[in-house]
């Protein structure tokens, strides 16, 4: 008989202003991907969709390493929402034949009179038919703990966003400003001093 865990994380962002609104950075869901994820652990299928390697994760005395395919793409108002359409648990067949991730989120641009702030949810939902000697384990206990990982997995998500994702931002608002030139500041043309 399948568990079911469920975790949930909300997020929100102050975002400081910058030249270029976020509405536009946020229009590139490959960006927001290499937030959430390692790049080393992304590998881009289609123009929305990616797939990611999970770092292993430790349930009971299991170790498991899933593989989620995602759909991220961006709405013209700038809001990102994220689907699962797959996953596969390698090296464990029998968990991986009766595994199933639903993970779906958002995460939207919302003006309030002190600035941009980013709002964004996350739903994760396992469901898993567990070999003996998991099967026999009480179900508050396998519930309590599987809810706890997927939790932590929310959790160590929404903080490298928080830690990325402004970052990034910046550093792509310099790039695109660096692109359409010195917008007229005569003072940072480089002139190579000639003593």
């Amino acid at each position: 008989m399948a568990t079911k865990f469920t975790a949930s994380q909300s997020v929100e962002i102050a975002v400081p202003e910058q030249p270029i609104p976020i509405q536009h950075y946020l229009r590139q869901p490959q960006r927001l991907v290499k937030t959430l994820v390692d790049n080393s652990r992304i590998q881009q299928l289609s123009e929305e969709v990616f797939r990611l390697k999970m770092r292993p994760l430790t349930f009971m005395s299991l170790s498991i390493q899933p593989t989620v395919d995602m759909r991220v793409w961006a709405e013209s108002n700038g809001v990102i929402y994220l689907r699962s359409l797959g996953c596969e648990i390698l090296g464990f067949e029998y968990i991986n034949q009766r595994f199933a991730l639903n993970l779906k989120g958002h995460l939207s641009p919302q003006e309030f009179s002190t600035g941009t702030r980013l709002q964004g949810k996350a739903d994760l939902e396992v469901l898993v038919d567990f070999p003996p000697p998991f099967s026999f384990t009480p179900k508050p206990i396998l519930e309590a703990t599987g809810n706890g990982l997927l939790k932590s997995v929310l959790l160590s998500v929404k903080q490298r966003l928080l830690n990325q994702l402004l970052a990034d931002y910046r550093y792509w608002v310099v790039l695109q400003t660096k692109d359409r030139g010195l917008d007229g500041d005569s003072s940072e043309l480089p002139i190579l001093n000639a003593e």
